[in-house]
């Protein structure tokens, strides 16, 4: 699992509700130190994910513009990482 949590603000274009969601259910897994949940855990993990996307929406709608975008690219905006997802090739 990743160390680092996805920044989101200041992406161009800005972040998708995708990348969002991805972003939030990374928290989910780092906070809970569970990355691949039993079934009976899934559906509350999925629920705090989108809780937390939701939240993490409005925060970044809230936000002032950024001088510069992140150091890194998103890993949704990687086509290697989409490519292994079985994701589109683009963003959107």
């Amino acid at each position: 699992m990743c160390r680092n949590i996805t920044e989101l603000r200041g992406l161009e274009p800005a972040a998708t509700r995708e990348e969002i969601e991805a972003a939030a259910a990374q928290y989910i897994r780092k906070v809970t130190g569970i990355s691949r949940p039993n079934p009976a855990l899934a559906d509350a993990m999925q629920v705090a994910s989108l809780e937390v996307a939701d939240i993490t929406e409005r925060l970044l709608a809230g936000l002032p513009a950024r001088r510069q975008p992140p150091k890194t690219v998103p890993p949704l905006r990687r086509p290697e990482v989409r490519a292994r997802l079985g994701l589109s090739p683009t963003v959107g």
